[in-house]
């Protein structure tokens, strides 16, 4: 499941992905992220929640295409707070920041509201990624 993320500072947007995310969450979600993308300065968290078990039908190949038709999109990129418990994601992200521009930082599942105000820019990041 994808969904948004309420209660987010000005200028940031956020989704917490749950479950088995399926082709048919992408289908759902693309107007939302859409307009989440839409900005010059984007700004982002994404939740990974504790229940996240990866891809479910057809959602490999949707996040694909997303992050493909989204590409255009990645240079407006500022900063990304990533929210997770989950060691394979964290990992995931240190061995691959490199390829997403702009700041990215790691967060606990507890520090929402920390990652949150970093991702506002108002403050540096514990945990960054390295080379960010």
């Amino acid at each position: 499941m994808i969904e948004e993320l309420p209660d987010m500072p000005a200028g940031v947007s956020g989704i917490r992905v749950s479950g088995r995310v399926t082709a048919a969450d992408f289908e759902q979600f693309k107007t939302t992220l859409d307009r989440m993308l839409s900005s010059d300065d984007i700004r982002f968290v994404e939740v990974i929640d504790s229940d996240y078990e990866g891809f479910g039908p057809g959602g490999l190949l949707a996040d694909i295409k997303q992050g493909v038709s989204n590409i255009r999109h990645m240079r407006s990129l500022t900063r990304t707070a990533v929210v997770t418990d989950k060691a394979w994601i964290v990992h995931t992200i240190h061995a691959l920041a490199w390829l997403i521009p702009g700041e990215i930082a790691l967060f606990g599942l507890g520090e929402l509201e920390a990652a949150k105000t970093w991702a506002a820019g108002e403050t540096t990041a514990k945990g960054a990624a390295p080379g960010q």
